[in-house]
């Protein structure tokens, strides 16, 4: 069982754009934000069959460290 990252970035329409990281140009979106994992999860599986298809190698997660750094506001 192969595990990647993903990143969801709520968009100011609405919905959610998705980026897997470990695999380059494998974006997506989806209305809700279960529909952007579900909608990532077959993104993943149709780029990780192409990756067989054309036998390039599959790209494995490298771990990315995700943080959140709070900050002052700045003050007008």
């Amino acid at each position: 069982m192969l595990k990647y990252t993903v990143i969801l970035i709520p968009e100011e329409e609405g919905g959610y754009s998705v980026e897997v990281p470990a695999l380059p140009g494998c974006y997506t979106q989806g209305e809700t934000r279960g529909e952007a994992i579900s909608m990532a999860r077959e993104a993943i599986e149709l780029y990780l069959e192409s990756c067989k298809v054309h036998n390039e190698p599959v790209p494995e997660e490298t771990g990315v460290e995700s943080l959140i750094i709070e900050v002052k506001e700045p003050i007008a």
